[in-house]
């Protein structure tokens, strides 16, 4: 990742990365049915820019330098037949960042809470990174809890029991990934993607029913995609936190 020499907010475009197998045509970025946002939050040194390195780029950076401020990249895939444009924000896990990130939960539909196996803090650190989470984001926003580096099984200090009952006590979806080779990485940013789009739709099904936003949709016969754009503009973002914030390091 490059650093921001004056350590203040860092911010990079991402382009669009379609996987061969999610037979999405050529003409993708002509036809996106959702846009969705989603933030990856947990420590620093947990893996979260590995992780959406390996799932925008499958790439694995050996050298990777922390996050400072914000930094996003985008993928394009194929989720219930329709065309999501995932917009994933990788923020600083460093607490005296906590303050600038703190605003880019606004308009997430989804979050990917990650910790270290084989880091025992990190795991204990999830229950206030949910805390925060929901302090600060919608209501409704779907989260996955994930633990990282389960490649590292001997130095494992987190048993994946524990993990399991935290996220199945705080309605948490759960994978456990390595993002060195790749294992479950694309699993479970397909499963969030999926289930915000069932949030999505289900939303767009009630205020169908109660004479919402569907009420003049009905001569139409059968329903067209909606195209949720949480955001327009990622540069919008950084703007917007440029100007309510600043961070002396």
């Amino acid at each position: 990742m490059e650093e921001v020499k004056n350590g203040t907010e860092g911010s990079r475009g991402g382009h669009d990365h379609v996987k061969k197998d999610d037979n999405v045509g050529d003409q993708i970025n002509e036809k996106v049915d959702y846009v969705f946002k989603v933030v990856v939050i947990g420590d620093s040194a947990v893996g979260k820019s590995q992780i959406l390195s390996r799932f925008t780029k499958n790439e694995f950076c050996f050298d990777s330098k922390s996050t400072i401020g914000v930094e996003f990249q985008t993928r394009t895939v194929n989720i219930n037949s329709k065309v999501v444009k995932a917009q994933i924000w990788d923020t600083a896990g460093q607490e005296r960042y906590r303050a600038v990130t703190s605003a880019y939960y606004r308009g997430a539909l989804g979050a990917m809470l990650v910790y270290d196996i084989t880091k025992r803090q990190s795991f204990d650190h999830v229950a206030r990174w949910v805390e925060e989470l929901r302090a600060h984001a919608d209501n409704s926003i779907v989260i996955v809890l994930v633990g990282n580096k389960a490649d590292l099984v001997d130095l494992r200090t987190v048993p994946a029991e524990d993990a399991l009952e935290f996220a199945e006590n705080q309605g948490l979806l759960f994978f456990e990934t390595s993002a060195l080779n790749g294992d479950n990485v694309d699993a479970a940013f397909f499963k969030l993607l999926e289930e915000i789009h069932n949030a999505v739709s289900k939303k767009c099904l009630d205020s169908r029913g109660a004479g919402g936003i569907w009420a003049n949709a009905t001569d139409q016969g059968s329903f067209k995609g909606l195209k949720i754009d949480v955001i327009s503009s990622a540069e919008f973002e950084v703007s917007e936190m440029k100007k309510s914030s600043s961070c002396s390091c």
